[in-house]
Parts: C-alpha cells; structure tokens; sequence
C-alpha cells in the first residue's frame, strides 16, 4: 500500500515537472515569435493614459521598445531554462492574455 503510494506522488510530481517544462517551451516560443507587440501594445496603452498625444506616443514608443527586448529576452531565458521547473518570467505569461495590462518580468517564480 505504502509502495503503491509513493509511486503515485512521484506520478504527479513527474507530470507536474513536465507541465511546467512544457508551458515554459511554448511560452519562450510565443515571447520570442511575438516580442515585437510590445510596441503598439505600449502606444495604444499610453495614448489612453496621457493627455498629450505627443506624451503618450513618446512614453509609449520608448516603452515598448524597452518591453519589446524584455519580452523577446525572457522567451529566449524560457526557452534556454525550460528545464528549470519554474514558471515564465513574463506577467501575463503571453501578450495577447491581457493585452491592456503593462507587461513585468518577474525571474524565475515558483509559485503560481
């Protein structure tokens, strides 16, 4: 019974191990492929917030090319520790998941 135990918990944590392994590949994939949203993604959200057209195109232009590299960068970090059994560095994981939410990279989360 104890035996038959054991083998169950190792099942899960093994199928756990490969989920998240698997989300971080396909994530990493995903980020790299599509990266360069980040950019409208960031005019669009800071052409709403600022009051200025002129503002909101700058802050939105600069930020996306810095959340383009970061996104771009964290699927590539993904795809290279997909191992690793974490969780993607990006928040949300994908860009189309939240569209109007500013993107954070978070480095090696555990937990969920």
């Amino acid at each position: 019974m104890i035996s038959f135990s054991v083998k169950a918990q190792d099942n899960a944590a093994t199928d756990a191990y490969f989920s998240k392994a698997g989300m971080k590949i396909l994530t990493g994939v995903a980020n790299v492929a599509t990266g360069w949203l980040e950019l409208p993604k960031n005019i669009i959200l800071w052409n709403q917030r600022e009051q200025s057209q002129f503002v909101g195109w700058t802050e939105g232009v600069l930020r996306g090319a810095v959340h383009t590299v970061s996104r771009t960068g964290s699927g590539a970090l993904d795809l290279v520790t997909f191992w690793l059994p974490t969780f993607p560095t990006p928040n949300p994981p994908l860009i189309w998941d939240d569209f109007y939410q500013e993107s954070k990279y978070i480095a090696f989360r555990t937990g969920g």
